[in-house]
């Protein structure tokens, strides 16, 4: 794919790293030159494992493996300092989710990457928005983009298919708390779908939200949100999501003046109008009579690759060669988080907020609740679990 190898560093060597891992290891384009985690046994036991040098502090793997991109994989809170570290130091930077866990700190992170491209005029930054790449949500992209819909009117996603169990919360003395993760499932478990949300529709001009804060988990953060968006064009739409309920559903409805589109059980499904809906209720003269429509499943081709790998690839492509799309460009970053801060907002002021709102506001907000926290983790445990089931939901 690529016309050279890139020496590429990881660092962050929990769950997602080891995903990072096995792909890392099934791509001739990539020259691991080196791994870095603060636990020194796991930082030398994937050294060892790859064939390549263990670093215990990012600055070392900056500047003593003769990296040329970096992967950051560690907890949110260490996105920006770490991506602007490596911007400082001329490296490319491919990061996980979420870009930053408030606005201010995603801007921070936007404008050091400018201000490095004055330098480094080729510097790519791409954000590991993999869900990007799912045949069904890319599908739906394109249909929405293609107009069939008409103008749209509402856009409905309950998504609770992110069920988590207290055992999963104490097996991280991060998870789950104002200090260690600023934030629970908007933060953990939904940046994807926030992003696939703004990809697909915009930011939503005006939000409401209600987050509710360890409902029925014993943690400091919200474990069930439902938000209500307002945007410019007209459509509403509707955001529901929890850790706590099973069997959970992935249902989203999306509905145009020409018809609805619905996304569940791996199914497309479309409802399209004879006539425009706006169109009918204006014209016809009767009081009652709904649009004629038909139904037919889109056709979504499901044998492509997909996921982190697909993401990497895109990156690693973009830096050996300078062409190329990217799945997700870095700055993109800051639109899920955006929404995500705009719904805790309104959730703890108990008023609907415009965006933008005012991000000072909420990181003092959160930088209260984290002085405060009376919440304190015992040591973790270890639990079974294949990260892979947490993807595409």
């Amino acid at each position: 794919m690529s016309a050279r190898k890139v020496k590429v560093g990881l660092i962050g060597l929990g769950n997602i790293g080891k995903t990072h891992i096995r792909n890392i290891k099934s791509m001739e384009q990539i020259e691991l030159v080196g791994v870095c985690d603060q636990v020194k046994e796991k930082a030398d036991q994937f050294a060892a494992e790859c064939g390549t040098t263990a670093y215990y502090e990012p600055a070392d793997l900056f500047d003593r493996s003769g990296l040329e991109a970096v992967i950051i994989a560690v907890p949110h809170y260490s996105h920006p300092d770490l991506a602007i570290e490596a911007f400082a130091r001329g490296l490319h930077v491919l990061c996980e989710k979420p870009l930053a866990v408030h606005v201010n700190e995603a801007r921070r992170t936007i404008d050091a990457y400018n201000k490095a491209k004055e330098s480094h005029p080729e510097l790519v930054f791409g954000m590991m928005f993999q869900e990007r790449t799912l045949p069904f949500y890319k599908r739906i992209k394109e249909f929405v983009d293609s107009g069939e819909l008409g103008q749209l009117t509402r856009a409905t996603w309950i998504n609770t298919a992110w069920f988590r169990s207290q055992a999963y919360y104490d097996s991280g003395d991060w998870r789950a708390t104002w200090a260690g993760e600023g934030g629970g499932i908007l933060t953990n478990q939904c940046p994807h779908n926030l992003d696939f949300y703004q990809w697909v529709f915009g930011v939503p001009s005006k939000i409401s939200g209600h987050a509710h804060i360890g409902k029925y988990h014993h943690i400091e953060v919200e474990d069930e949100v439902t938000a209500y968006f307002e945007h410019e064009n007209g459509m509403i739409g509707h955001f529901m999501v929890t850790t706590a309920e099973s069997p959970g559903v992935n249902r989203l409805e999306i509905v145009g003046e020409n018809g609805r589109l619905v996304f569940e059980n791996n199914k497309l499904r479309l409802f399209r109008n004879k006539v425009s809906m706006l169109k009918h209720l204006q014209e016809t003269t009767q009081g009652f009579a709904n649009v004629e429509s038909e139904e037919s499943e889109l056709e979504v081709d499901t044998e492509v690759p997909t996921g982190h790998k697909v993401v990497t690839e895109k990156f690693i492509h973009r830096v050996a060669t300078g062409e190329g799309e990217l799945i997700a460009e870095g700055p993109e970053g800051i639109r899920s988080v955006t929404i995500a801060n705009g719904i805790m907002l309104s959730s703890f002021t108990e008023r609907p907020v415009e965006v933008p709102f005012d991000s000072d506001q909420y990181e003092s907000i959160l930088k209260q609740l984290i002085s405060t926290s009376k919440f304190h983790k015992t040591a973790s445990k270890e639990i079974e679990a294949d990260i892979t089931q947490s993807f595409s939901k």
